[in-house]
């Protein structure tokens, strides 16, 4: 039977907006966007019936924003209601999205549910063996905790003890610094897991002793939050090890294609290889509907019709009138042309103009770890800045920006040969 099962998911939002793609997207695509945060919430709540777990655990940005709306709120006390009377507690912390002092309706939760406050408190999971395991955890008062929540705790020795915090361990750079923490930090606690929410990746920190770990968000909201979403399912053997399996409980995935028209002769080879190249996304999203965007780039006789007024445009709308109608769908939120003329690079890098230095520079910056580092310390400011926050998700790692770098050498080379011409 073991010590304890339960569902650790974190990040919610529900009613996400998704205010851009719904506005461009046909209407049974943007419906299921509409709904997808909530399909979701119902996909954990079926989970965990199904799983007949003790205890569901929710780490903190149940809604999108601090003023919730009504509809999300009843929600998400409607599926709580659903798990109390399966006899399953549902246990749940605020974060930096929901603080406390946000606008909330007077709806009731049901007897089950146990809503963290602003200060450490520590709960028995069930109620006739108090001691047998505890769910110890805190809500955020307001949307900027800045400083470490983890010092303030003072956790007392039980059989097995769950920590449910929403927090930033270890510095992530694609997400706000609040309630920043190490996993040293955590492990000082006497905590035996840890229920993390914040990062929308999901990700083990450390696997034992204690048990860290971001399940990520439930469903992706945006082209950054690419592949399955979902959640862990938490098994604690009597022996107090801990297995956690994760479990995808997305109804719309997201991915990207980039495409080399290297290779490509004509539009009808562009056509087809982008046709098959979303038949290849779908056919990965286990049986989801796809939102995508593809990326063309490369040097390539294709690139003089891509420059073409409206072709790009065309070339998504050919694509969506393919895939669209179709169950599942696939919707190209966009088309974004990278490519650039053909030319010889060796030939130009070889030369003595200023071409050939700047393709020298930048195969020497490329290959040259060092030089990366450098380069991203000194992109740090920009990433760092507050009226540039939503670049955050997507600051580069080394690979990424030698990526970048291979993007701004192609698009600098084409107005460069294009003046030269």
């Amino acid at each position: 039977m073991g010590l304890i099962k339960f569902v650790h998911a974190a990040d919610l939002h529900l009613d996400s907006p998704f205010k851009q793609i719904r506005g461009e997207a046909p209407g049974h695509v943007a419906e299921r966007l509409y709904e997808a945060t909530f399909d979701a919430w119902t996909n954990i709540v079926d989970l965990c019936v199904a799983q007949q777990v003790d205890a569901l655990l929710v780490a903190g940005d149940v809604y999108d924003g601090a003023d919730r709306s009504l509809r999300a709120q009843r929600a998400f006390i409607a599926g709580l209601e659903r798990l109390d009377a399966a006899g399953i507690r549902s246990f749940v912390c605020h974060g930096n999205h929901d603080p406390l002092d946000g606008w909330e309706a007077k709806l009731d939760y049901p007897p089950g549910c146990h809503r963290f406050g602003t200060a450490w408190e520590s709960v028995s999971v069930f109620r006739d063996d108090p001691e047998r395991a505890v769910v110890t955890g805190i809500s955020y008062p307001t949307r900027e905790v800045r400083k470490s929540l983890v010092a303030e705790l003072q956790a007392a020795p039980r059989r097995f003890q769950i920590g449910l915090l929403h927090a930033n361990v270890g510095g992530n750079a694609d997400h706000d610094s609040y309630a920043p923490c190490s996993v040293d930090d955590l492990s000082r606690t006497g905590i035996d897991y840890w229920a993390l929410g914040h990062v929308h990746a999901r990700e083990v920190l450390r696997d034992a002793a204690p048990t860290v770990i971001y399940p990520g968000n439930p469903q992706g909201r945006h082209p950054n939050e690419r592949g399955e979403r979902g959640v862990y399912v938490v098994e604690v053997g009597d022996d107090l090890s801990v297995a956690p399996q994760f479990q995808s409980t997305d109804v719309v995935r997201w991915d990207q294609i980039a495409l080399d028209i290297g290779e490509l002769q004509s539009e009808q080879d562009l056509l087809d290889e982008l046709h098959r190249r979303v038949d290849e996304c779908l056919e990965a999203a286990d049986g989801r509907p796809l939102v995508l965007r593809a990326e063309l780039r490369g040097r390539g006789p294709l690139h003089a019709a891509l420059r073409q007024p409206g072709f790009v445009d065309d070339l998504q709308g050919q694509v969506n009138e393919a895939f669209e109608s179709r169950e599942p769908f696939a919707w190209c939120e966009r088309v974004s042309d990278r490519t650039a003329a053909e030319i010889d690079r060796d030939a130009r890098a070889a030369g003595a103009d200023f071409v050939a230095e700047l393709l020298r520079l930048s195969s020497s910056v490329q290959a040259d770890p060092a030089q990366l580092a450098e380069l991203a310390a000194k992109l740090a400011p920009l990433y760092d800045h507050q009226r540039f926050r939503f670049l955050r998700e997507g600051r580069p790692d080394s690979d990424n920006l030698a990526e970048l770098l291979q993007e701004a050498e192609e698009i600098a080379l084409d107005l460069l040969v294009e003046d030269d011409a």
